[in-house]
């Protein structure tokens, strides 16, 4: 089953609202709408992509250890994929998917690190709840991916309906902003240039892992 299968499924059993996740149905329209008009800003069209230079970060892990994107880039290609939270199932899925994967993609001489706003006892939960083998990075305030031009920040009507979830970004992020980054996915060349780039303003759709495979093989001589 690809990684959008996977996706397809978990949100088609979400919004049954049967158990376990008994959502009630009104909230769907209201994050679909949010979706929708993330989507018609046309924002991810003007965040980094394939052919532009990426931008240097240096954040802290799930351990509170500094990690900079020069000195991993000093190893080999970079794996950076942004997401929302350990509170995003869809986010945790894409996580096991590329973790299924890492022995390929370190084989290739690539490493691989995933990056959001939360704090690192956060990031520490995806690690351990999702069974992960990579960094996972904490984003303070989201300047990283701003940086990449995936920060947006979210309308009010989806605040309110988190707040009503008891989605209490604030806290996850230690952020007072209601921001969050896009879903992206980058492969980064020793040069730090982006050789692949997928922005996702809909986070219910991610590329799969293998899709870049083939960009990994290329840089790696075996393509």
């Amino acid at each position: 089953m690809s990684l959008q299968q996977k996706l397809d499924a978990f949100k088609a059993d979400f919004k049954s609202g049967k158990p376990p996740f008994n959502a009630p149905p009104e909230i769907h329209p209201v994050m679909e709408r949010a979706t929708a008009e993330l989507v018609a800003s046309g924002q991810a069209g003007r965040a980094i992509k394939a052919g532009d230079r990426a931008p240097q970060f240096s954040l802290n892990d799930q351990n509170g250890r500094p990690v900079s994107s020069a000195d991993l880039l000093t190893q080999g290609p970079l794996v950076v994929t942004f997401y929302r939270g350990v509170w995003c199932p869809y986010c945790n899925i894409e996580l096991q998917a590329l973790n299924e994967v890492l022995l390929q993609i370190r084989a290739l001489g690539a490493n691989v690190v995933a990056i959001s706003p939360q704090t690192p006892v956060n990031s520490r939960k995806s690690v351990r709840d999702n069974s992960l083998n990579f960094l996972v990075l904490s984003d303070e305030k989201g300047e990283t991916g701003a940086a990449f031009g995936l920060r947006f920040t979210l309308p009010d009507y989806l605040v309110a309906l988190y707040q009503k979830l008891n989605n209490d970004l604030p806290a996850f992020n230690n952020d007072p902003s209601w921001t969050l980054p896009m879903p992206a996915r980058y492969v980064i060349s020793q040069d730090g240039v982006a050789l692949y780039s997928e922005v996702n303003p809909d986070y219910t759709h991610r590329p799969d892992p293998a899709d870049m495979i083939p960009v990994l093989e290329k840089a790696a001589g075996r393509a």
